[in-house]
């Protein structure tokens, strides 16, 4: 009787491990991993959550903050500054957008008449590709009239061998 209550026993906690283990783990609020600040008035928090990857240290996340306008053919980049903030006990980053709301920075070209396009354009920050994380959200404060946008970049697989000179 003993040997069977422990076969019965085994084979819950072998179930149970056996189903935590394909649970999805991503996150549906920022709050859920660190109490992040609530957004300030005229701001809006984003958090990116990203997917888990199999090699998360060949992938990189680029960040794009800005807003759809209607533009000619000159290049177009909304002026501002993202700052990156620490959260206060918990050692985990998140940034604050202040946006310049005096327009836009363009080039100054001769463009056809009505030559316009709807294009989302962007705030010329200094973050670079961020690391990948599937285990932190990337959080982000940033003012109403923008919104914030990510793209993945991953490494081939193929190495290729450069030409020597």
């Amino acid at each position: 009787m003993k040997k069977l209550m422990l076969l019965v026993l085994m084979a819950a906690a072998l179930t149970a491990c056996a189903k935590s283990t394909n649970l999805p783990q991503t996150n549906q609020n920022a709050n859920d991993t660190a109490p992040y600040p609530k957004a300030e008035v005229g701001y809006t928090r984003y958090a990116i959550h990203l997917p888990a990857l199999a090699d998360e240290a060949n992938a990189r996340v680029e960040v794009l903050i800005g807003k759809e306008m209607n533009v000619d053919c000159n290049s177009q980049l909304l002026a501002g500054v993202v700052k990156q903030q620490e959260l206060t006990g918990w050692g985990y980053n998140y940034y604050v957008v202040e946006s310049n709301k005096k327009g836009t920075i363009s080039t100054l070209m001769a463009c056809p008449e009505n030559a316009t396009k709807t294009q989302f354009v962007t705030i010329g920050h200094n973050l670079g590709l961020l690391n990948y994380n599937s285990q932190l959200p990337m959080v982000f404060y940033v003012p109403n009239d923008l919104t914030v946008k990510y793209r993945v970049w991953q490494a081939d697989a193929q190495i290729l061998q450069a030409n020597a000179e």
